[in-house]
């Protein structure tokens, strides 16, 4: 194995577990702060002290309509940042939001909540295999992708993390953060879940929220 391409990955590894506990380490500081305000009772999800704005960025989704900052308002949006190629982590993660979508219609609450699938891999995952890669798990899920341009602009914003790493055929991988971040009705970052995603905690905390923002 070239050892050059070792070290990349490892120090693609480090940089993205240095910046998840520094993450982690600020959500924890507001969770403690959120613990003596009223807030809903959440289970799994880390909520921010205030929520933050998400600056303006443009994206097309798998059905080839345009998706922007403004078309978060509305819902509670849970956002998972990854691509079609990903052999575990992206899979086990939309297995388990497809068990949190049949909770919620359970409850009929599907028009209050989206989940949104943004591929970091726009050389490869066009409309087409997005559209395609998402129905599997759920028809309902939203999925969309942008130049490298917007995804970075939009990635940073939002505490996401994303690396290219070359393998040894030619090709590449991608490591990315594992969170999925909760976009509050008004479209701004509220928080996140942190994996794992145990479906019911995740579907009874957005539960929560869509009660609390009546």
């Amino acid at each position: 194995m070239n050892i050059n391409h070792v070290r990349g990955r490892i120090s693609a590894t480090w940089l993205i577990i240095v910046a998840a506990v520094a993450l982690a380490l600020g959500l924890w500081a507001g969770s403690q702060w959120l613990s003596r305000s009223p807030v809903p009772d959440l289970k799994t999800a880390v909520m921010y002290p205030a929520a933050l704005a998400v600056p303006d960025f443009q994206l097309q989704r798998a059905d080839g309509k345009s998706f922007a900052a403004t078309d978060l308002r509305g819902q509670w949006t849970i956002i998972f940042f990854g691509f079609t190629h990903c052999p575990d982590v992206c899979p086990t993660t939309l297995a388990a939001f497809k068990q949190v979508w049949a909770k919620l219609a359970e409850r009929g609450k599907t028009d209050k909540a989206r989940f949104l699938f943004i591929s970091v891999d726009p050389e490869r995952d066009t409309p087409e295999q997005l559209a395609r890669y998402v129905a599997f798990f759920n028809k309902d899920f939203v999925a969309a992708t942008g130049t490298n341009a917007e995804l970075t602009r939009l990635t940073r914003a939002l505490g996401i993390l994303y690396l290219r790493v070359p393998d040894q055929s030619g090709g590449y991988s991608i490591d990315h953060s594992a969170s999925a971040m909760i976009i509050d009705p008004e479209g701004r970052r509220a928080g996140m879940f942190r994996p794992p995603f145990e479906p019911d905690a995740v579907s009874a905390d957005i539960l929560a929220l869509i009660d609390s923002s009546r």
